[in-house]
């Protein structure tokens, strides 16, 4: 493998680790001998896993590589040495995990924005009665068919399709393959499996809403996850940073990519996106009002904390899993069924930290963005992160 060898000893580390947790290998596109050779030889153990992880990075300062390509190991191998040691039941604080994982710190959030949200909610879907039980009718009502999923799904794709490759050119032969897939801890999925090819799974056990299925294609297909692979393997693997053909759960990579794929919408399609989706949906012969649903959406923003305050109470502060559930119901307006949905995701092993990539990437990428001077700095800026090999840490130093 024609590749630094600390690199190559980084890619063996980390394809390690999909042997203790199948599926902490998000993706992996480099040499398949490499990792026939990881999943062949003894089964590791979590500790020695963090000790290799705490040499690698310890080796790092004089291994010759680029500034960039050196920062970026070293937040990775740090994330990596923390997870060795999580698998070897260390006790490690939840709040110092998250920041070991993802290079950030995190804090509750305040109810009273909270309140404050809910009064904007409230304003939005004005009526009698109770907003939880407004919020609840305007979330039926927003439902799609499920035998118009594929067909909408199809629709968004195409156009987000569009809209990415007139700004942020991918490779002629890129596509995605979208399946319908049961019984998961999150609504969606992007499974990047090399050569511009991903696959996207949607979850059918969560009813999928008009509103949000804009975000969700933008977020896992264009000019999110798929999106970001493409360009990344395009550019950063082609140059021989082989470190991006592997991309690892509970690592800032994560952060990262789910800041930029919640961005994505407002990205590519900018103030209006509901009158845009309006008109898609309207084409599929379905009843959409998109001013309403982005007025919504922007009222409700000052939830984003809520799933993360949620994993504090749970891990941080060793509540029980009813308390935590009524939590989301009250704050986040969620059904029980949905707020048992969210504790699945909060309460996994593998993804119980995972939440704190959507808050906080959100925040900090969003900040950055919003700083931009204009439009096209602004643009620049989400290519930045579409093409480079960006760390927490380097955005906040711009």
């Amino acid at each position: 493998m024609d590749a630094h060898p600390l690199v190559i000893e980084y890619l063996r580390l980390g394809l390690a680790f999909d042997r203790l947790e199948e599926g902490f290998v998000d993706a992996y596109t480099g040499d398949p001998v490499l990792r026939r050779e990881v999943e062949n030889a003894p089964p590791p153990q979590p500790s020695e896993l963090a000790r290799r992880a705490a040499d690698l990075r310890a080796a790092l300062p004089e291994a010759g590589l680029a500034p960039e390509r050196t920062e970026f190991l070293d937040v990775h191998l740090r994330a990596l040495e923390c997870s060795g040691r999580k698998f070897a039941d260390e006790p490690i604080g939840f709040v110092d995990e998250v920041r070991a994982y993802f290079d950030v710190e995190i804090a509750p959030g305040d109810v009273d924005d909270y309140r404050d949200a809910h009064r904007r909610m409230d304003e939005v879907l004005a009526g009698e009665g109770p907003l939880p039980e407004r919020v609840a009718a305007h979330r039926r009502a927003d439902e799609i068919p499920p035998e118009r999923l594929q067909a909408c799904v199809d629709a968004f794709s195409g156009a987000l399709r569009e809209l990415v490759r007139e700004r942020y050119p991918l490779p002629d032969h890129e596509h995605v393959t979208y399946e319908v897939v049961g019984d998961k801890p999150w609504s969606g999925f992007n499974y990047y499996l090399g050569n511009y090819h991903s696959k996207v799974a949607i979850n059918s056990d969560l009813k999928q809403h008009m509103a949000n299925l804009p975000h969700l294609i933008a977020h896992e297909a264009y000019p999110g996850h798929h999106t970001e692979h493409c360009r990344k393997e395009a550019g950063l693997v082609a140059a021989g940073q082989a470190e991006q053909t592997l991309f690892l759960v509970n690592t800032p990579q994560c952060l990262m990519a789910e800041g930029l794929a919640d961005l994505a919408l407002r990205s590519i399609v900018g103030p209006g996106w509901g009158r845009w989706a309006q008109e898609i949906y309207a084409d599929l012969g379905l009843r959409f009002d998109g001013e309403r649903a982005e007025r919504l959406a922007t009222a409700s923003a000052d939830l984003l904390g809520v799933r993360q305050d949620a994993a504090l109470l749970l891990h941080d502060q060793h509540r029980d899993e009813t308390e935590v559930a009524e939590f989301l119901q009250r704050w986040n307006m969620l059904t029980p069924d949905r707020a048992r949905q969210s504790l699945r995701f909060l309460s996994s092993p593998l993804w119980r930290a995972y939440i704190s990539t959507y808050v906080e990437g959100y925040r900090l990428l969003g900040g950055w963005l919003d700083r931009a001077g204009d439009a096209d700095e602004r643009a620049d800026r989400f290519r930045r992160l579409l093409d480079e090999p960006l760390t927490p840490g380097a955005v906040r130093a711009m």
